[in-house]
């Protein structure tokens, strides 16, 4: 047998398959409108935006090694930019949404800068403090209604559709783009060269410097892409719910708790990970709503339980078991096919 005789390849019939199931899969969710109701429309639109959360959190820590507990600093600067951007400057709330990711990408080089001295544990309590300082800062704007918030003008609510149900639309289908976009950009930035470095340093930092990788950058490049798409998914947010406050933009319960225990339960360092965990969050939440406190208190036994049993998450346990990739990132030796035929 000779080098010549096998082929290095990411792909194999399974994801393939999986590729074709997702498309399709995609296009019954795209034409939601028009076969699901007001309120499954909304429930999805928020899991979407709860997908998205979870997979950049999931790029940080789970790749980069970057555990934040203060991911809420950029989904609320991402509302509030949305507000400003529109109601001051005018401009389109898609626009603004956008506009809203550039900003969060400037406004995390200072930030990147700072924190990026701190490590381990430190570094976590370093991102819940800018988190903090940045609902203190705008509970200080009275232009956008200080501390007990602002609500988004009429004019620019129609100006996303003329009716009511054209908004809901749009917002609905603004969800799910977002929940694509963030998972193609995550795959696609794993597979690139920086990826690859990224995945070097996850297994160990020390090797992937010695052999010449960069790591402050990497991880500084990381850290910008998720700031600019988590402030983007943080317009969204507030465009849908068309009120912000200081306390419901910068809530460490809803934006980085949750989100950790979505990526913890489906599985940490994977693309598929936050996929199940975002369902498996739904679910839960959907059929104790109505336990109350009940309901907090679940959901710890289970993230306890899981950690226990799978550490790796429930695609970790998955993916050992059965060897799967929905998503294919590894590199995989198999027989030519010459060598097949002969």
């Amino acid at each position: 047998m000779t080098p010549s005789d096998f082929q290095v390849t990411r792909s194999s019939p399974f994801t393939k398959a999986i590729a074709v199931i997702g498309l399709l899969i995609l296009i019954v969710l795209i034409a939601a409108p028009y076969w699901a109701g007001r309120a499954d429309m909304r429930l999805m639109g928020e899991l979407f935006l709860y997908l998205a959360l979870a997979s950049l959190w999931n790029l940080m820590a789970g790749y980069a090694g970057l555990v934040s507990v203060g991911q809420q600093a950029y989904v609320g600067f991402g509302g509030y930019m949305l507000f400003a951007l529109t109601i001051f400057g005018g401009l389109p709330p898609v626009v603004a949404i956008v506009g809203a990711g550039v900003l969060g990408a400037l406004i995390a080089v200072p930030v990147a800068l700072l924190i990026f001295r701190l490590r381990g544990a430190y570094f976590a309590i370093g991102t819940w403090v800018i988190a903090e300082v940045f609902r203190l800062s705008f509970a200080q704007v009275s232009a956008l209604g200080g501390g007990s918030g602002s609500s988004l003008p009429v004019g620019i609510v129609r100006s996303l559709a003329s009716s009511r149900a054209g908004r809901e639309h749009l917002s609905y289908w603004l969800a799910l783009a977002s929940a694509v976009i963030v998972i193609a950009a995550v795959y696609l930035f794993l597979r690139s060269r920086n990826g690859l470095a990224l995945t070097a340093i996850r297994d160990n930092e020390l090797a992937a410097g010695s052999l010449g990788i960069d790591i402050w950058r990497t991880k500084f490049i990381v850290y910008l892409v998720t700031a600019a798409l988590t402030s983007m998914i943080g317009a969204l947010i507030f465009l849908q719910k068309l009120r912000i406050s200081p306390d419901a933009a910068f809530s460490v319960n809803d934006w980085t708790a949750f989100v950790i225990f979505i990526v913890v339960i489906g599985g940490i360092g994977t693309i598929e990970g936050p996929i199940i965990g975002t369902l498996i969050f739904f679910a839960l939440r959907e059929a104790l709503a109505d336990l109350g406190t009940i309901y907090l208190m679940v959901l710890g036994a289970v993230a306890i339980v899981i950690m226990l049993k799978a550490p790796n998450g429930l695609w970790g346990l998955i993916r050992a078991r059965f060897d799967l990739e929905l998503f294919p990132l590894s590199y995989r030796v198999k027989p030519s096919k010459s060598d097949m035929k002969g």
